[in-house]
């Protein structure tokens, strides 16, 4: 089964992305950390005890990779926008053909498997979830992160074939739909000062 774990906005340049969330959700994001292995770093905020969002973007400052960024990062992203959702999940070798191969990841205390294709890109254009699995004894970002009073109402995934993917990934979760349209996501959100969508 899968559990969404967090869902993310992307963009250039971190500040920017940062400045759009606050400003439309009207909270203040808190510091998240860096990235090595792919060159990113991110801003979190808490969307309850086991959700949160992030904002992510190449970190100008970390050492050259040759690797791919994740989340398609190494193309111009343009304004900030909702880029991606990760999923939890204990089989992260459900749809290799899809997904990718799982990495292992480390931040701080923080120690993960992630799904990325070797082009970086997202599955079926981001229908598909990135799938994560947090290793044992670890506590998720989640878990940690001041509660800023945001939740989430709703996750709408566009795509073309939203019908296959709602009937192939069978996620219980009733904030989660599938539409059909260009690929991309909207979601709602019970802010302080009501609901927004982004």
């Amino acid at each position: 089964m899968l559990i969404l774990d967090h869902i993310a906005v992307v963009c250039d340049d971190l500040a920017d992305g940062v400045a759009w969330v606050e400003e439309r959700l009207g909270v203040v994001m808190q510091p998240g950390g860096q990235h090595a292995h792919f060159g990113t770093y991110n801003q979190l905020l808490g969307l309850g005890p086991d959700l949160y969002l992030e904002v992510i973007a190449r970190d100008p400052g970390a050492a050259h990779t040759d690797r791919p960024a994740w989340f398609g990062l190494d193309a111009p992203i343009g304004a900030p926008r909702l880029g991606n959702w990760i999923c939890q999940s204990d089989d992260l070798g459900q749809a290799p053909e899809i997904t990718g191969l799982p990495v292992a990841l480390s931040r701080g205390d923080l120690r993960w498997q992630l799904t990325v294709p070797d082009d970086g890109s997202l599955p079926m254009q981001g229908g598909f979830p990135t799938l994560i699995k947090w290793a044992q004894g670890v506590t998720p970002p989640a878990a940690t992160l001041q509660d800023r009073g945001v939740r989430l109402k709703s996750w709408t995934v566009y795509h073309p074939e939203a019908d296959d993917l709602r009937a192939r990934l069978g996620i219980p979760d009733t904030r989660i739909s599938f539409a059909p349209g260009e690929p991309g996501f909207e979601a709602e959100f019970d802010t302080p000062d009501g609901v927004c969508r982004l």
